[in-house]
């Protein structure tokens, strides 16, 4: 594996590691330096470090990735032109909720109960950090589509035929997502993006595919969670899965 590939992957683990150390010293901060009340103050902390943490580890691979020669055969190959590009990111969105109501489809048949509790665990601290939207919606896709597919599938793409290649990223995408219980959910949108890449050969176009629909779940679950409880409950339980 070229260094700067197992760099990102080690930024990205220590990144996610990182809420062990970093959250705990943010709010013993906050109740030591600004007296915050301890229970309030937890949740700002988490709040605080996701953005924090996902902030700098995506700035971190950038600069890993500067000026880095192509290692896959995906880098490789001529890209698709900008316009075709741009249609088949917007496209994605869509290719990826047909995807999500197969994989729904495929779980409530062998008795998997809708909606995903990651997603929910992040709206609520949406909810009550609201900068956390920006992880949710800019950060983590970013940093999520740049491993997941730029690396992981992208290294494994080297090796194996695209269907291989793909169910492998994609089985570890769902599970780094601690998620298990959704796992086709997760592998549905990973098998998606990683077609989006392939196609296109711009991972630029997965990330916009995985941001826009990462806000408009956002978007569609804080509109309707508070006004219309059916619906939303409708909604959580087929794109349930979306966040990543």
């Amino acid at each position: 594996m070229n260094k700067k590939y197992l760099y990102i992957l080690i930024t990205y683990i220590a990144m996610q590691l990182s809420v062990f150390i970093g959250m705990p010293l943010v709010g013993f901060a906050g109740v030591l330096l600004f007296h915050i009340e301890p229970a309030k103050m937890d949740i700002l902390a988490t709040g605080i470090w996701v953005v924090f943490s996902f902030l700098v580890g995506l700035i971190i691979i950038l600069l890993i990735l500067r000026k880095a020669e192509p290692q896959t055969r995906v880098e490789k190959l001529e890209p698709l032109p900008v316009a075709s590009s741009v249609l088949w990111a917007i496209g994605g969105i869509f290719i990826a909720f047909v995807a999500q109501m197969i994989g729904v489809m495929i779980e409530t048949a062998i008795g998997i109960k809708p909606g995903s509790e990651n997603t929910e665990n992040i709206m609520n601290l949406i909810k009550l950090v609201p900068l956390v939207v920006l992880s949710s919606s800019i950060f983590g896709p970013i940093l999520e589509e740049i491993v997941f597919r730029k690396v992981i599938f992208g290294l494994l793409y080297n090796r194996y035929p695209f269907w291989v290649a793909a169910l492998l990223s994609s089985l570890i995408f769902s599970l780094a997502h601690f998620d298990p219980m959704h796992i086709i959910l997760y592998a549905a949108m990973g098998f998606t993006f990683a077609f989006l890449y392939v196609k296109t050969k711009r991972i630029i176009v997965p990330i916009i595919s995985h941001m826009m629909m990462n806000t408009m779940v956002t978007v569609v679950q804080f509109k309707y969670m508070n006004q219309q409880a059916g619906f939303y409950e409708w909604v959580h339980g087929w794109i349930g899965g979306f966040f990543g």
